[in-house]
């Protein structure tokens, strides 16, 4: 593969997903922002959890988790719950209003990725899945 076109493909990718990361932000009631949206998905799925668990398991610094945690926690979307023999062991768990807006948030990512994808054949969508695939099966 030519230089360039590695790197037209890498933009023309970062275009798609900046249009996405947009139109996500605009259709969104009460916008929190894609990395809180992730935080509040594993918390969901994995229940409460420790922050550095949660840095760790998502890829972010501790400090920009914390910085996360403490949005989320501001908001309503989480809450903090303390061990009462150990407040050291402090847990992040979603709530009621955080599981709404995750709701809200995978409703409106489902809508914006079926909208782009209305644009490919049935034999593209094949073609993508399976590139997309190959990428994800490749180990670094």
């Amino acid at each position: 593969m030519k230089k360039t076109n590695i790197f037209q493909l890498i933009h023309a990718n970062e275009l798609v997903n900046n249009a996405n990361i947009i139109q996500f932000s605009q259709r969104i009631q009460n916008y929190i922002g894609i990395s809180p949206i992730l935080v509040l998905s594993e918390l969901k799925q994995r229940g409460a959890q420790k922050q550095t668990v949660l840095a760790e398991n998502l890829g972010y610094t501790p400090g920009a988790m914390t910085n996360i945690a403490s949005k989320l926690v501001k908001e309503g979307y989480a809450e903090r719950q303390y061990n009462a023999d150990d407040r050291r062991n402090v847990l992040l768990a979603i709530t009621n209003l955080g599981l709404q807006a995750l709701e809200e948030a995978q409703r409106v990512g489902s809508q914006i990725q079926v909208e782009l994808f209305s644009v490919l054949s049935e034999e593209e969508i094949e073609q993508y899945l399976s590139i997309q695939q190959k990428l994800l099966n490749k180990t670094f």
